[in-house]
């Protein structure tokens, strides 16, 4: 019997998904904007795939590791993302902020590119120092986008976005997202755009004001096989192609994502864009070919 869980998305369909995940869902949507593979959130807590199980009920405090000890909730949250149209421009406050302000963590994400339209990209930061007047200035003339990068992106490409960082998806780019399990966005401007009802979405501008990083934006470079090492999640990406033993043994569990490839965990069949996770302790072989995001919490 396999160590690993393989788990059972949440899917989640807004105004600006597209059907580039339909082919690997079971179900009916109008679109998947958002698969989330991972969560253990009160509202929306994944699947065992066998068991059907809500994830927290199969797992002890042991299965989660040590490293999620400082944590006052499961750490994590993955997805997988389809933009067919443009996401609103947002930033995200540091827990510093989040914790005094909103009595909940901050959020620190990373972007792994899957698959990308020609010419799509990603909004990524300010493109120079601006001062927090100039911001405003540029968010009630509707002129934002002038001050931020736009960088088009492949299969492959990674982005860190810390907090303060002014960013939004691009339509035509569908990628894999690892974040600290928080919901607080403050957005900034959504291109005008009006509901169903004819109502434009609520912004936060003020609240935006007070977090934003109003420093050019200096990319990352990665290198290898890690995309992300921070305080709060350690991403590695792995190429499969043949057998290939996964052991949890650095103190927290991982979850791992298959964004291409077939093959077997143990007994367990997967396909693209299936996710697994592997208890604190515990290990898998992993059978087959493809390419796997491997994200675990940092000690």
């Amino acid at each position: 019997m396999s160590e690993a869980y393989k788990l059972k998305p949440i899917i989640k369909s807004y105004i600006w998904g597209g059907d580039y995940f339909k082919p690997y869902r079971e179900g009916v949507f109008d679109n998947i904007s958002e698969s989330w593979e991972l969560s253990l959130r009160k509202d929306n807590n994944v699947l065992v795939e066998g068991l059907d199980k809500p994830l927290n009920e199969v797992l002890s405090k042991k299965d989660l590791g040590p490293a999620c000890d400082r944590f006052p909730y499961f750490p994590l949250l993955i997805k997988l993302i389809d933009a067919k149209d443009n996401l609103s421009i947002q930033v995200h406050p540091s827990d510093e902020y989040a914790l005094v302000k909103e009595n909940s963590f901050g959020k620190s994400e990373m972007w792994h590119i899957i698959d990308a339209d020609k010419d799509a990209g990603l909004y990524v930061g300010l493109n120079k120092d601006y001062s927090r007047d100039e911001i405003e200035k540029k968010l009630k003339d509707s002129s934002i986008l002038d001050c931020l990068n736009f960088y088009k992106v492949k299969p492959g490409d990674t982005f860190l976005i810390n907090p303060g960082t002014i960013h939004a998806i691009g339509k035509g780019v569908r990628l894999i997202e690892i974040q600290q399990n928080s919901d607080l966005t403050y957005r900034l401007y959504d291109y005008l755009r009006k509901d169903k009802n004819g109502n434009y979405r609520e912004l936060h501008i003020d609240k935006a004001l007070e977090v934003i990083d109003f420093h050019k934006f200096e990319k990352k470079s990665v290198s290898g096989d890690v995309l992300a090492d921070n305080k709060y999640f350690k991403v590695v990406r792995k190429e499969i192609n043949g057998e290939f033993r996964l052991s949890a043994d650095e103190g927290s569990f991982i979850s791992f994502t298959f964004i291409d490839g077939q093959g077997k965990v143990d007994e367990i069949d997967y396909h693209k864009f299936d996710t697994f996770f592997l208890p604190n302790g515990k290990s898998c072989l992993i059978e087959g070919v493809g390419v796997i995001v491997i994200s675990s919490v940092n000690k």
